[in-house]
């Protein structure tokens, strides 16, 4: 059998990584603790343990003569946490090189020129009475430009939080905020704010200011001692274990960043905001409830909107990511549930569609990685998918690929397996050199690479895909 033929595009020199070895900058303290105590407990855990990101990986040649380790199965592939922000817990500027452009250039970033330009298209576009939804998810898969608030509108929009018609803007906007306002109120209470409503609603019916009920007067489904479904106190204890686990995993969302992390009064609103959306979004969905991975989703949601200069949209950050997240983990919530695993619409099957990808644009590498050296591609792919690339890359290029994941008309799912596809291609150079131990472990700890360029290879697989 004669191997599909690697296109002249996917062997040029510009996609490959450098082999050369970059010392890796000296940890900081929360990010060693953060590795250290990073072990998730739980078996439901389907994204596996953090580790840090280091800046770049050595040649694959460097991985020849190290143990060899066992396959790891979906359910322990570890997740890691980017470590490349400033020391004031501000992000680095993200590439906007045209990613999409023809020229082929090697050019880290496009000029400021062009950059202005492109901030200029896309606020002449949002100036607009009615949206133009093609128009701005073109010019948002490019990247958006960072500063003066466009990525958070233009994301409630691509994720049809505000409507196209701008004249809806307010109202739907306070719509949504007193719905969330009412999640809050009646989700988050403690069981005991909910017998003390009941005690005082009984009162007042009879006229009365008695205090505390007495025993035969609390209703079965109140007592702390019912075991009833209906119980408040039954579900209170059940929903104990999932909040606790929340409280964990947020804690170590982003520890390098000061904007999640640390003794802050801003860094603790910023992880009760996000455990509140994580706690409604569970009660809310008890067919998935809760999966350890999710803060990750949610993170540069909140990130975005709690930095948008228009006050308004900050003090209502949490209600705005709420339905936001709502709207983007509808779209691949079968990821995350593990009953659905083995189902055309679980993990397996887009697991499948990734490799079915690579073979069709690159046969050698996909036979080399599944058949000579056996890397399964759930072995490194389940994170990538579940988690949309938060754990590979840092958090500013992350906000920069997902600018293009969320402006796919039909939702980022396509555009992910292809942007995880080029993944594979631009490092296809030191996969083919390398043995099982020495491909996991790159694929395991992605290298730093050019932004642009993937978001540009991933794109050139599309108008390949018929080829």
């Amino acid at each position: 059998m004669v191997n599909k033929r690697v296109p002249e595009w996917l062997n040029s020199s510009m996609w490959s990584s450098p082999a050369t070895t970059t010392p890796s900058p000296p940890k900081s303290q929360s990010q060693s603790q953060y590795q250290s105590q990073s072990q998730y407990p739980s078996h439901e855990d389907r994204t596996g343990n953090h580790t840090s990101k280091s800046p770049s990986v050595s040649s694959s040649d460097s991985y020849v003569n190290e143990t060899r380790i066992s396959p790891p199965s979906p359910s322990v592939i570890r997740t890691k946490s980017p470590s490349k922000s400033g020391p004031d817990g501000s992000i680095p500027r993200t590439e906007v090189r045209d990613p999409l452009g023809s020229s082929g250039s090697t050019d880290d970033e496009i000029s400021p020129r062009e950059d202005a330009s492109r901030q200029s298209q896309l606020l002449q576009e949002l100036s607009r009475k009615t949206i133009n939804m093609g128009e701005l998810q073109k010019l948002a898969s490019l990247g958006i430009p960072d500063g003066a608030g466009i990525r958070s509108t233009v994301w409630k929009l691509l994720l049809a939080y505000l409507p196209r018609d701008k004249g809806l803007w307010s109202s739907e906007l306070a719509k949504k905020r007193s719905q969330y306002k009412n999640f809050k109120e009646d989700l988050l209470k403690n069981p005991t704010e909910i017998t003390r409503k009941l005690e005082e609603s009984t009162s007042s019916q009879n006229g009365e200011n008695k205090g505390l009920l007495s025993r035969s007067e609390i209703p079965e489904g109140e007592h702390p001692l019912s075991l009833g479904k209906t119980s408040v106190w039954n579900q209170f204890f059940q929903d104990t274990e999932i909040i606790e686990q929340i409280d964990r995993d947020v804690k170590r969302t982003h520890p390098d960043m000061h904007f999640f992390s640390g003794d802050s009064a801003s860094a603790k609103a910023n992880q009760e905001a996000l455990k509140n959306i994580l706690i409604i979004y569970a009660k809310l969905n008890p067919g998935i409830r809760y999966v350890q991975g999710m803060n990750e989703i949610l993170a540069p949601l909140f990130y975005v909107f709690k930095n948008d200069p228009n006050e308004d949209f900050v003090v209502n950050a949490e209600a705005d990511t709420f339905f936001c997240f709502v709207e983007l983990l509808s779209g691949c919530r079968d990821n995350f549930c593990k009953q659905l695993d083995n189902s055309v619409v679980g993990i397996r099957s887009t697991i499948s569609k990734l490799s079915q990808l690579l073979k069709h644009h690159d046969e050698e590498l996909w036979r080399h990685l599944e058949h000579t050296t056996k890397v399964n591609p759930q072995f490194y792919a389940f994170r990538w998918i579940t988690l949309l690339l938060t754990q590979e890359f840092n958090f500013a290029d992350i906000l920069h690929i997902w600018d293009t994941l969320l402006s796919d008309p039909e939702g980022p799912q396509e555009t992910l397996l292809r942007v995880c596809c080029a993944m594979l291609i631009l490092v296809r150079r030191r996969l083919l050199a390398g043995d099982f131990t020495a491909n996991l472990k790159l694929l395991q700890s992605y290298p730093s690479t050019n932004i642009s360029h993937l978001l540009y290879v991933a794109n050139k697989l599309r108008s390949h895909s018929t080829s």
